[in-house]
């Protein structure tokens, strides 16, 4: 009962950070980027380039390119996979339909429109970047491109973020097949907007997705980041059978000697996930106050436990 009730709890808690992270995906585009008329990466951005164009809701089309991508790539990244990411597709188009309502014009005014679209475009891809990270660490994603990236990753060992870096510089240069649109400018007078305008629109765009991909990036290496730790104790025993039995990590034992007592003992060695290292140095208080340790950053731990090596 208790393991079930576990089970149960741990994808309600994924499934609910994975909401908070697609709420804060799609309130970067609604707060940020598509009031300013700006175009980004991803369906988001072929869904803004429609509005601008053809007047179709951004909820629609997202949904309906999603749900394309969505089939075409459910063999490929498993059934589990398909299932969160149709809950972020669902949601993240229920977002785009029922949150504009709520956030007042003047709220978009102060906070996004008068402060320029360089700004915006930061804010706006920051938003994005960590709310495309957040769906990641929890198994899912926020459709679209990032289905593509995840395809990719799933054989190659590149960066998201760069693989969703690229495929969105093609979706933005694409704003520019959209015919000019009216501006007005201070005095009230109407014109067409300018060529410099235009490409203006897509600098910003490049701006806002390479804000988007570098978030990604930093959160998900943030979140999956590797310590290596030596530990010097006497009691290197008891600190290695609690670090394997409370951690569920391998131990190392390595022969050392200190030079200056020329006394022969063993080196504890482990590798564990930053999250886990309070659990460690717990564990450390409560068996050895005198342990000398050494914590230090990998960049890569490949194995059981860790990342896998991919073709």
């Amino acid at each position: 009962m208790d393991s079930k009730f576990l089970k149960v709890f741990t994808e309600v808690k994924s499934y609910f950070i994975m909401t908070l992270g697609l709420l804060l995906y799609a309130l970067g585009w609604i707060i940020f980027v598509i009031p300013n008329n700006m175009v980004g990466g991803g369906v988001s951005g072929v869904s803004a380039i429609l509005l601008y164009a053809f007047n179709i809701p951004v909820s629609i089309s997202f949904f309906v390119i999603n749900l394309i991508l969505l089939l075409i790539a459910l063999k490929v990244l498993g059934k589990a996979f398909g299932v969160k990411t149709v809950y972020a597709i669902i949601m993240i188009s229920v977002f785009y339909e029922i949150v504009p309502p709520l956030i007042p014009e003047v709220f978009i005014q102060e906070i996004a429109i008068s402060n320029g679209k360089l700004l915006c475009a930061i804010f706006g891809g920051v938003c994005a970047g960590l709310g495309i990270g957040i769906s990641f660490s929890q198994g899912g994603s926020t459709g679209g491109t990032d289905i593509v990236a995840l395809m990719i990753v799933k054989y190659k060992n590149v960066s998201a973020g760069r693989i969703i870096l690229l495929l969105d510089i093609f979706i933005i240069a694409s704003s520019l097949m959209l015919p000019p649109k009216e501006v007005v400018d201070a005095n009230g007078v109407i014109g067409i907007e300018s060529w410099g305008e235009r490409f203006a629109t897509i600098l910003y765009g490049y701006i806002l997705i390479g804000a988007c991909s570098y978030s990604i990036d930093m959160f998900i290496s943030g979140t999956k980041q590797s310590l290596q730790i030596f530990i010097f104790s006497k009691k290197y025993a008891e600190l290695a059978d609690a670090i394997t039995s409370q951690t569920g990590r391998g131990v190392t034992l390595i022969d050392g000697q200190g030079w200056y007592t020329k006394q022969h003992s063993k080196i504890v060695m482990v590798i564990m996930r930053k999250d886990d290292m309070n659990l460690l140095y717990r564990m450390i208080r409560e068996i050895d106050r005198d342990a000398f340790l050494s914590v230090g950053s990998v960049s890569g731990v490949y194995g059981k436990g860790f990342d896998q090596i991919k073709k």
